[in-house]
């Protein structure tokens, strides 16, 4: 099949399923899959291969996902039913003020967001968004777009996150010029990306009844059924008894954050034997939150007199509101997976390579085209690399504008998230947005928030001797 007719067949899959999911109303999931299935049979994959290529790559995302999804509602839950979430809530809005309460998440989310993975940020922070949202009476939207924003501003440009460590190993740059300029850049364009795009964030928000049903089971706003279930109400009865401190909220969050840093940090910095490999072990984000649910389960149940059987049941309860999360993300792996299978990726590679861009200029366009063909930040920085890397090798530039060139790639990586991105997906379902909102806002803001880190590289470009 010709470069011309992948691409075509990739940018019109992306506008049938936005036709399909916006104005047909066909569910995200079963959108996905047939849209997934029919660019697999256009671009000629054998039939027999076609139920294995969409249930693998679709097995792949969810691995990945559902049991971070799934851990982080545990913790969610135990935290907001102790009270914990409102504790905190209350503290920040009387400490900032409810106007700023966006801002002081947004500053939460850089420093967490600089050692965990983006989705496991997201779900870690999300009991204090629906905390805010009660206290303040606000739309969870309001906190958790701008802090999820922030989270993958970092997660695109800084290492030890998986796309800059690809891209810094392609271009043979080490991890430490990526930090010296990509943190006051990330910082910089965060503070930017917050202030300009409030206007898109004052709006007001709405939620459909599906997507608002989500956003209840996940935050567990709906009080009425909590009150119904009696080992949440034994559970919040205990909290009352004896209520939850801020400073203990604030440590079960801390916890898997600090066991993330130490792995990664025991990982490259200490030398083989017992103490680094428990440290490596206990920085899994699983494992890390895994260890988390234990302790909420300990300090904020059992400690206050929960019964163990009682605790299980509660944590247990969190799950039926993760399964549409993990099944439509799964979904939107699968399509992304199809379009990268298929050979989208390197034909618009092959098409704008042949441009005669600036280098700087092809490296921010080319990942940003690739991100939204394809979806993933990682598998758009990756192909980049790959397309560019043996045209960047012969310039023999030094560190400090190879950095700047992984910076432009990741700056792309971070544009125009939409339904072909998993991470899409976990934000709008988990803040209680319909898909046309997510575009309006999340979308919009994820593209502003690339192009002021690319005129900050432009700019550095520029005035930094070669």
């Amino acid at each position: 099949m010709t470069p011309l007719a992948l691409i075509l067949i990739g940018l019109g899959s992306i506008a049938v399923l936005l036709v399909l999911i916006l104005w047909v109303r066909l569910h995200p999931f079963v959108a996905l899959l047939c849209v997934a299935v029919a660019v697999a049979v256009l671009t000629g994959m054998p039939v027999e291969k076609l139920a294995d290529s969409i249930q693998g790559s679709m097995g792949r995302t969810m691995g990945h996902i559902a049991i971070i999804v799934a851990l982080g509602a545990m913790i969610g839950r135990l935290i907001d039913l102790s009270g914990g979430a409102a504790v905190v809530a209350g503290r920040l809005v009387d400490r900032v003020g409810a106007a700023h309460v966006p801002l002081a998440l947004v500053i939460a989310a850089f420093g967490v967001g600089i050692p965990v993975f983006f989705e496991v940020g997201v779900i870690m922070l999300m009991p204090l968004v629906y905390g805010m949202a009660r206290q303040t009476g606000r739309a969870p939207a309001v906190f958790g777009i701008p802090m999820a924003v922030t989270m993958l501003t970092v997660h695109a440009l800084l290492p030890p996150h998986p796309g800059a460590v690809a891209v810094a190993g392609a271009l043979g740059v080490g991890a430490g010029h990526m930090l010296l300029l990509g943190l006051p850049l990330a910082a910089v364009a965060t503070g930017l990306t917050y202030v300009l795009t409030r206007p898109i964030m004052a709006r007001p928000f709405g939620c459909t009844p599906d997507i608002r049903a989500v956003v209840d089971e996940a935050s567990h706003v709906a009080h009425t059924h909590d009150a119904a279930d009696g080992p949440a109400r034994q559970f919040m009865q205990a909290s009352q008894r004896r209520p939850v401190g801020a400073g203990e909220i604030v440590m079960v969050i801390a916890v898997p954050v600090l066991l993330m840093v130490g792995g990664t940090l025991a990982g490259e910095l200490m030398a083989p034997g017992r103490l680094r490999t428990v440290l490596v072990f206990a920085g899994i984000p699983f494992v890390a939150l895994g260890l988390d649910v234990i302790l909420c389960a300990w300090l904020l149940g059992l400690r206050r007199g929960v019964a163990l059987g009682t605790v299980s049941e509660v944590v247990a309860a969190a799950l039926p509101g993760t399964a549409i999360i993990i099944l439509i993300t799964g979904a939107g792996g699968a399509f992304a997976q199809v379009l990268v299978g298929s050979g989208v990726g390197d034909a618009l590679g092959g098409l704008l390579a042949a441009t005669g861009l600036p280098l700087l200029v092809l490296a921010f366009v080319l990942t940003m085209i690739l991100r939204v063909a394809q979806g993933p930040t990682t598998v758009a920085l990756m192909t980049t690399a790959g397309i560019l890397g043996p045209m960047i090798g012969r310039l023999h530039l030094d560190q400090t504008h190879l950095a700047l060139l992984a910076l432009a790639m990741g700056a792309g990586g971070m544009g125009f998230s939409h339904v072909n991105d998993a991470g899409f997906w976990i934000v709008t379902r988990m803040c209680g947005v319909s898909v046309r909102e997510g575009l309006l806002s999340w979308s919009v803001m994820t593209l502003i928030a690339s192009v002021l880190v690319f005129v900050g590289v432009a700019g550095l470009w520029a005035v930094l001797p070669a």
